[in-house]
């Protein structure tokens, strides 16, 4: 299921939004030849280059496209902070309808926008957009990621990302029942595109009863089918009573409305910005007695295979760094605890340090 909640801005200001997040740059691309509508969101270089997927998608407002170019590249700072790589965040997003707008000439006029920034913002692969896509922007510039294996790149990420979101996921069973076995786990994934797929067949590996969702049916039909996972509606996924609830669409489902109804003990996807306010529904999930495995933090496997491509790409090596979520998730679990805050401002605050930390050494230079 993919779903954006109605946008709550605090100022309607363009620069009030930018600064809301203390944003470095944003950069508004727009084409009047290919329809190209794009703003790409640079929000923190201290560690590195921002690096972070491109999405397209039918905003319904251009406020609302902002609004999450925003959000995804702060995540994307405190992603690679929290994984200890050296990148910075980034995001972009392309307004418009991936089946029917995009175009090669528009994918590569995107691209010559990312040559523009000189290497500050390096893309890939996101929601809407492909490994094909990424070859139209290569095309125009060499800060793109996510090729293909034939182009010498580390192909489609979303295996990564979704055994990362595995790692996490474990990690929180760990807390929550004492051992990381799924098996016989009631588990309702919201969202079987790439990364949801992936995630369904790691879960039915492990025996773990699977309750799947999504737009689009022709995928339900075909993971319920490989997978044996049982299909439910849309707006059902929220009511069921399982013990975890895993976001693998767009962001923003765990609000004051879903809270009421989900009747699980945990909560761990790869959706970005799964709490639609963290200042509101970090502490309610607490509340609730739900464990939050924060979204950037669990979902970091595709950014590591990234990552892992512009270094020289070893699969093997992508997976072991990956694996380490679980560590990290269990970290983040005992600060949160230990100071009593919630778990998404934990794993900020562990990323903040990084990030802080490393700058102070750049700045001696």
């Amino acid at each position: 299921m993919v779903e954006i909640k109605e946008v709550e801005l605090k100022d309607e200001s363009v620069f009030g939004q930018i600064s809301e997040y203390n944003h470095e740059k944003v950069v508004f691309c727009h084409d009047h030849e290919t329809g190209l509508k794009a703003i790409i969101g640079i929000h923190n270089t201290v560690l590195g280059p921002a690096l972070g997927g491109t999405r397209m998608w039918s905003y319904a407002s251009e406020a609302e496209a902002l609004d999450d170019v925003l959000r995804l590249s702060r995540g994307m700072t405190y992603k690679a902070a929290i994984s200890g790589l050296n990148l910075g965040g980034g995001k972009a997003v392309i307004i418009g309808d991936a089946k029917k707008d995009k175009s090669e000439a528009l994918m590569r006029r995107y691209g010559r926008f990312v040559k523009n920034l000189n290497g500050a913002y390096i893309t890939a692969e996101d929601v809407g957009t492909t490994t094909k896509d990424m070859e139209y922007i290569k095309m125009e510039t060499d800060h793109v990621a996510g090729l293909p294996e034939s182009m010498g790149g580390s192909g489609d990420p979303s295996p990564v990302t979704a055994y990362g979101t595995y790692m996490g996921m474990k990690a929180a069973a760990k807390k929550a029942y004492g051992s990381d076995s799924l098996e016989g786990k009631k588990i309702s994934v919201q969202g079987v595109g790439h990364v949801g797929g992936y995630l369904v067949e790691l879960l039915a590996k492990e025996n773990a009863q699977v309750f799947i969702t999504d737009i689009y049916e022709d995928r339900l039909r075909e993971i319920s089918s490989k997978y044996g996972s049982k299909i439910v509606s849309m707006d059902e996924i929220y009511d069921l009573d399982v013990d975890i609830y895993a976001p693998c669409a767009l962001g923003g489902t765990i609000n004051d409305a879903t809270i009421e109804r989900l009747k699980c003990q945990i909560i761990a996807g790869s959706a970005n910005n799964q709490l639609r306010n963290e200042d509101v529904h970090g502490p309610a999930l607490i509340e609730k007695g739900i464990i939050y495995a924060p979204d950037f933090l669990i979902n970091a496997g595709g950014l590591i295979n990234v990552y892992s491509e512009l270094q020289g790409y070893n699969r093997e090596s992508a997976y072991a760094q990956t694996e380490r979520i679980y560590g990290y998730t269990l970290d983040i679990f005992e600060l949160a605890e230990k100071e009593g805050i919630h778990n998404q401002v934990a794993a900020m605050k562990m990323a903040e340090k990084r990030i802080q930390s490393i700058g102070k050494v750049h700045s001696t230079y």
